[in-house]
């Protein structure tokens, strides 16, 4: 199981990779865009660095993909709002204004000496191995290795968090489909459809491979996590289950002394907020809980067994 997530957002990392002011106030500019493309942005980038380390990229590289891939999407500032917003699919037109986000963010890195070192995650993010990409429809050999790291991250959130596909390149109608109905994208979907782009040729089939692995890995620590709260409720289940049972025994005892000291064993039992009017409550809503999370674990567990069966592990 893995023991945590590496968060490289938080302030303690940030200044442990000598971000200077200006740095950590340019990341923060897709504030200003919509709070969906910040969280995608951090989401890619939280993937990129994942997928660096299963590939055994050195630090300074996998630091370097990071920030370009928090950047990757910096150039939809300029997109007007009702197309990074619009359902459904976009006219030529529309479409044409989107792709050049890539190079309007490309354009703005440049012209800003502090981003310009991570210019590469906004022109590159969507160029595809077998040239179908954009904005040049450059090959395998033109793209690189960062701009290939982080479509593989892209390509897998866009889908994860029904974020409208806009590329139109390699994602079957099926899938598409699947993906609008599920609440939330199966990961196994969302991977399958990464599969599907592989064997088109479009995506790195060994960067694809450590997206499965940190897949895996992130859904495996996300059990975890739930495992360990569904043991917090049973012992919170055991000693509510104590409460009755002295409470049982204080109604049936006729002697004032044993009626005293049931109830000081129930007032020691009792937290924040519980009462004997309304333990029985809590006690119901945390078997509710307890079945609800034991659904959420099998599902998970089905989960991986999904993903494993489109690649061998």
């Amino acid at each position: 199981m893995k023991e945590n997530n590496f968060d490289f957002y938080n302030d303690a990392t940030l200044r442990s990779y000598n971000l200077d002011e200006s740095i950590r106030y340019q990341l923060g500019v897709l504030d200003s865009l919509d709070s969906f493309t910040r969280k995608h942005s951090e989401n890619v980038a939280n993937l990129t660095c994942r997928i660096c380390e299963r590939l055994k990229l050195n630090r300074d590289f996998t630091i370097y993909c990071t920030i370009c891939a928090y950047l990757h999407d910096i150039g939809k500032i300029f997109v007007p709002q009702e197309i990074l917003h619009k359902k459904g699919f976009l006219t030529d037109e529309e479409y044409g204004l989107m792709k050049s986000h890539t190079t309007l963010g490309y354009k703005m890195c440049m012209e800003d000496p502090k981003l310009r070192p991570y210019a590469n995650g906004a022109l590159y993010h969507h160029e595809s191995l077998n040239g179908t990409g954009y904005p040049s429809g450059l090959t395998k050999k033109d793209i690189p290795f960062e701009g290939q790291i982080i479509h593989v991250a892209d390509e897998f959130d866009a889908i994860v968090t029904k974020r409208e596909y806009k590329s139109h390149i390699g994602i079957t109608e099926t899938l598409r489909m699947l993906a609008e109905e599920a609440q939330p994208v199966p990961r196994s979907i969302a991977l399958k459809s990464i599969e599907s782009s592989t064997k088109l040729g479009r995506l790195n089939p060994k960067i694809v491979n450590a997206l499965f692995k940190v897949v895996i890995e992130d859904t495996e620590y996300e059990i975890s996590c739930i495992m360990d709260y569904m043991k917090y409720i049973k012992e919170q289940t055991k000693r509510l289950e104590l409460i009755s049972n002295y409470n049982l025994k204080m109604q049936k005892t006729k002697k004032s002394k044993k009626k005293e000291y049931f109830k000081a064993c129930i007032d020691s039992l009792l937290q924040g907020g519980e009462t004997l009017q309304n333990y029985i409550y809590v006690y119901e809503e945390l078997l509710a809980a307890y079945l609800r999370k034991k659904e959420t674990v099998n599902a998970l567990f089905n989960e991986i067994k999904e993903i494993k069966k489109l690649r061998n592990y």
